[in-house]
């Protein structure tokens, strides 16, 4: 047997993607297939599961294969997905009972709200930490139960079993051997006492969702039975699994308190570790697991942008800019400095601290001289506005995790831009830590199942496999930075609901 490797699944909401790692963090090889949403009716979004399984094993297949190297030599299998994500399937014949439904879909709304108007939200996230969502897992499973005929009956019964992305992949890959989560996936379902680490009795009976159903919850680092040897010709150990956030965390190498990531993409996850402490946000972000590591648990506090790259992504669709995101940063470099222009991109309204769906966009501080050069700056100064709101709600929330050495690393495609991190930099008044590998969520998963499977001594040997990254100080005078600020809390009101 040669040097371990650890091969990682990342199962998302677009594609789905398998990584080789050697030791050292380095790719060897890699595969992905795209994923197909499906929207039957307004507000409803759809992945089918069996599509997700056989893409699972077609991309491990094919990394494998592309690196060149022996499957004798993998030591192990992390897992990460997309978190709140919920199938429910047949425990004899493996089948879906229905399609798998997606984070985004908000067919739950009404249930929430009902919920909600009883009074329910408080003790929810007194033991969950989350908010009454249609976003997360648990009233996802209560309307699959509802909706099937005669579903309700059989999961009582114990004749259908649920679970995340990771769940379902899990069972598959092990044969309907083992029916496990993590601590991190289980954090995200509505479902799961934070504080006890175990599933909540009281919110079981108040979402009606039958205990029979439910994974055990295992550690990130845990064993997760081994997959069956007919995917790789060998059985391979399982022996990590995290959400795709807390992984992007792991791959951050964000392991202790204070430290935090921000992921841009389409929007903007951005989470702080808390360590131990397990900090209720008064800021409305969500508390939630950040990784549960030989039965020692660390939480996080998380906030969501809805709009960070849809942004730029906008500057095309909606005003033409050609050249996609190089040609919007491009014209914005070319803006007048201090112009006051503020965009709000609250095109599905505003994610936290404010919370508002109702919210819609707006530009403000438009003059004769403000042309598309000023509206490109506002756009991508709007990202680290909104980051900065972010900082200022977990600053307030932790204050103890923000110290002289306190930083933020980033990652995602907006991070791809030195002049755009750079920005962030100037607008959040904090060094800013760039990743040069942008597969974090992939390698977060490699790092916990190579703690796992003993490839590492622990997280903190592991986190130093993370490849270099390059640090960015804040160059803008704290005047300018605050009058930027100032605008833009003087802007979002004028937006909301």
């Amino acid at each position: 047997m040669g040097e371990p490797l650890i091969l990682a699944l990342d199962q998302g909401t677009t594609s789905t993607r398998a990584i080789l790692f050697d030791a050292a963090g380095k790719p060897l090889g890699d595969a992905s297939r795209p994923l197909r949403q499906s929207y039957p009716h307004d507000g409803w979004v759809e992945h089918d599961a069996e599509e997700i399984w056989n893409a699972c094993v077609a991309v491990l297949r094919e990394a494998v294969e592309k690196s060149g190297r022996d499957a004798a030599d993998i030591a192990a299998l992390g897992i990460t997905n997309q978190r709140e994500t919920v199938v429910i399937w047949d425990k004899a014949t493996g089948r879906p009972i229905r399609p798998a439904i997606v984070w985004q879909d908000r067919r739950t709304a009404d249930a929430c709200e009902r919920l909600r108007a009883a009074g329910a939200e408080p003790t929810v996230t007194a033991i969950t930490g989350l908010l009454l969502d249609p976003y997360f897992s648990g009233t996802k499973i209560a309307w699959l139960l509802n909706d099937v005929p005669g579903a309700r009956a059989r999961a009582e019964a114990g004749e259908l079993l649920a679970g995340t992305m990771d769940c379902w992949v899990i069972w598959k890959l092990t044969g309907g051997k083992v029916h496990a989560t993590d601590a991190t996936n289980a954090s995200r379902t509505l479902l799961f006492d934070i504080g006890k680490q175990d599933w909540s009795t009281e919110l079981l009976k108040l979402l009606d969702v039958p205990a029979a159903l439910l994974p055990t919850v295992l550690d990130c680092n845990g064993d997760f039975g081994e997959m069956s040897p007919d995917i790789l010709g060998r059985a391979i150990p399982i022996r990590g699994v995290a959400g795709d956030q807390q992984a992007a965390l792991m791959g951050q190498g964000c392991i202790h308190a204070g430290e935090m990531k921000a992921t841009y993409g389409t929007g903007c996850f951005m989470l702080l570790n808390t360590g131990a402490t397990l900090a209720h946000s008064k800021s409305r972000l969500l508390t939630t697991v950040a990784a549960r590591v030989d039965g020692n648990t660390s939480y996080a506090l998380e906030g969501s942008i809805f709009i960070a790259g849809a942004a730029i992504q906008w500057l095309g669709e909606g005003l033409g800019i050609a050249s996609g995101p190089q040609g919007a940063e491009a014209l914005a470099r070319q803006a007048k400095e201090g112009n006051g222009v503020v965009m709000v991109p609250a095109f599905t309204g505003l994610g936290a601290p404010w919370w508002d769906p109702d919210a819609r966009a707006a530009i403000f501080g438009m003059t004769r001289d403000s042309g598309r050069a000023e509206i490109a700056s506002a756009a991508f100064d709007a990202c680290a506005l909104q980051t900065r709101d972010l900082i200022e709600a977990m600053r307030a929330d932790s204050p103890k995790s923000f110290g002289k050495n306190a930083e933020l690393r980033i990652d995602g495609g907006m991070s791809k831009s030195a002049w755009f991190s750079q920005r962030l930099a100037d607008l959040t008044g904090l060094p800013v830590c760039r990743a040069s590998y942008q597969e974090t969520t992939a390698l977060g998963a490699a790092l916990f199942a190579g703690v796992g499977a003993g490839v590492y001594a622990d997280v903190e040997e592991a986190a130093k496999s993370r490849p270099a990254a390059e640090n960015l100080t804040p160059s803008a005078d704290s005047h300018v930075r605050e009058a930027a600020y100032a605008r833009w809390l003087d802007a979002v009101p004028r937006v909301r609901g």
